[in-house]
């Protein structure tokens, strides 16, 4: 995460970013977040994959929401720009409070599920979402003719308890697994709702518990929450 408001960053150097993102030879990152001015709202988030392509990230927004009250920008409650538009977000302790936009279309796919949260999301559900291939399978949807061009993130999801899943993502632009996916989690708790699920659904990640809370009219979806914490690991410098 980076405070660009100052513009030390050039948001076009894609070879940075994908340097910043590596593992063995960079800082480690499953992308770039960008924190800027903006004219309309408190501030904007520029997010990167580490392949250098953009998308909305919905931890990520989250975590920027966070940096943003720890540069000082805002207090509990903000108003910022994505890439997606405009989003709204409260400080509730350590949690963050992020409202997404409205979803009124989706897609089905025999027993599955595409959806836009922001970012493309193809939902899968398993018997055991802990002993399966997920990279070959993932890699399989992502890659197949209909999604190749374009990309999506495919989720697997296994319910668990009464509006509880546990879930696993591939995520485009990483092209590997990641341990929590904001949108991912989103999309997933959606289709939970068109499956005879309520609001909200909780879904425990490999990187941790978030929660979606939503109001589901028909087959439509609005004042859709993600809610989950953001806490600072560490800050440094870094010569680029």
């Amino acid at each position: 995460m980076i405070d660009n408001r100052d513009k030390v960053f050039d948001r076009s150097d894609l070879q940075t970013i994908e340097y910043l993102c590596d593992r063995k030879f960079g800082i480690g990152a499953d992308g770039v977040i960008l924190i800027e001015h903006n004219t309309d709202t408190d501030f904007e988030m520029v997010y990167f994959n580490p392949d250098g392509s953009q998308s909305l990230c919905g931890n990520g927004s989250r975590c920027a929401v966070m940096f943003a009250h720890s540069l000082g920008i805002i207090n509990k409650k903000t108003t910022f720009r994505a890439i997606d538009g405009v989003h709204e977000a409260e400080i509730k302790g350590e949690n963050i409070s992020l409202l997404m936009h409205d979803v009124t279309n989706f897609e089905e796919v025999d027993k599955d599920f595409v959806i836009d949260t922001g970012s493309p999301h193809y939902v899968h559900y398993v018997s055991d979402v802990h002993d399966f291939d997920l990279l070959e399978a993932g890699r399989a949807i992502r890659y197949s003719d209909k999604y190749k061009k374009e990309g999506i993130n495919v989720n697997f999801v296994q319910e668990t308890d009464d509006n509880e899943v546990d879930i696993r993502t591939y995520e485009r632009g990483v092209e590997n697994e990641t341990l929590s996916c904001g949108t991912g989690c989103t999309a997933v708790a959606l289709s939970l709702g068109l499956r005879g699920g309520s609001s909200p659904v909780t879904l425990n990640a490999m990187g941790g518990k978030l929660q979606v809370s939503f109001q589901q009219e028909g087959r439509s979806f609005k004042n859709i929450y993600l809610i989950g914490p953001a806490k600072q690991v560490f800050e440094g410098l870094i010569t680029i």
